[in-house]
């Protein structure tokens, strides 16, 4: 292959998930009810815990912080992949790309810090529950959420930095259904090593690092729920945090599957298939945890559709 420095001309081949024509139809229902529910879920816990006060608490700043990202964290991949199977066009320019490949790792990155950040929230408020108001006080949270969109902003910036310095052959197949990371890395002619070598790592590293960090808080907290005397008091903590730990096991899990399955099977669309889980199953199942694991929620929504229900009885009533 010869490289093609002129990055202002190329466009990348996406090859999706299928190139079977029969499926393209059964594809883009599929993925378009997927993303829908996706965002409409993810709205409806942002707007419930805005409009309800008794919700107006750390753990719920963070989760409606969590909501919106996983609705852009969807929405960089799957409204192109829609376009691409409603069109049968599936090329896409080097500008569109390489964003889609920067904005698909700064909200998975930004998905990443605040499901650390909401680890923290848990370890505090189940090791520390008198000091819980006090430590996780408005200012300390709008702080970690603040410092966790800096932190993924500069980190994207020396992946676009460097991302700059490659040039791509002019085999520009990508066997995805967006613009992956390492899939467009493999197109790369350029003898840049220690560039390419560092677009690897530095996300590995921030996962790696957040899991940590998780693992540590988690540790805390079993260990300060194993020490609680009462059946009933050990299973009202271990309920306070089992929706997180099941979002942060879904978020890893495919996460992991996913990178796995590219270091086996590279240039595969197999791999495409496989980060379907990671990239739009678990935002679409994020709100659907929280919401069925987690009473405050429940009641919430109970609450504005009994004020709903009323506003509409009066507003009958009103009218002739």
């Amino acid at each position: 292959m010869e490289p093609k420095n002129d990055t202002q001309i190329l466009q990348f081949l996406l090859l999706g998930i299928s190139e079977d024509p029969r499926l393209q139809p059964v594809l883009f229902g599929l993925f378009l009810a997927m993303y829908l529910v996706t965002v409409i879920g993810n709205l409806l816990i942002i707007l419930i815990t805005f409009s309800d006060s008794h919700l107006h608490t750390p753990m719920y700043f963070f989760l409606s912080n969590l909501s919106f990202v996983d609705i852009c964290f969807s929405s960089t991949t799957v409204p192109k992949m829609l376009v691409n199977l409603q069109s049968h066009c599936k090329f896409i320019v080097y500008e569109d790309c390489i964003t889609q490949m920067l904005s698909f790792i700064f909200f998975s990155g930004l998905d990443i810090l605040l499901l650390t950040v909401m680890a923290y929230d848990r370890y505090v408020a189940i090791c520390h529950p008198l000091h819980y108001t006090v430590t996780m006080n408005p200012r300390l949270c709008v702080l970690m959420v603040l410092v966790s969109w800096i932190v993924n902003a500069l980190h994207i910036s020396s992946q676009g930095s460097m991302v700059l310095q490659l040039s791509f052959c002019t085999e520009l197949k990508i066997y995805h259904f967006f613009c992956e990371l390492n899939q467009v890395l493999q197109l790369t002619c350029s003898g840049n090593f220690v560039a390419v070598l560092a677009m690897y790592l530095l996300p590995v590293l921030m996962a790696a690092g957040s899991l940590i960090a998780i693992l540590c808080s988690y540790y805390k907290i079993i260990s300060c729920i194993h020490a609680i005397s009462s059946a009933q008091g050990k299973y009202k903590a271990f309920s306070t945090c089992a929706s997180h730990l099941s979002v942060v096991s879904l978020f890893y899990c495919t996460g992991i599957g996913l990178y796995l399955s590219s270091v086996v099977t590279e240039n595969s669309q197999s791999t495409a298939r496989a980060s379907v889980l990671y990239s739009v199953v678990t935002p679409m199942l994020n709100p659907f945890i929280y919401c069925l694991r987690n009473k405050d929620i429940k009641s919430a929504v109970k609450r504005v559709l009994e004020i709903e229900t009323k506003l509409h009885l009066l507003s009958l009533k009103k009218s002739p």
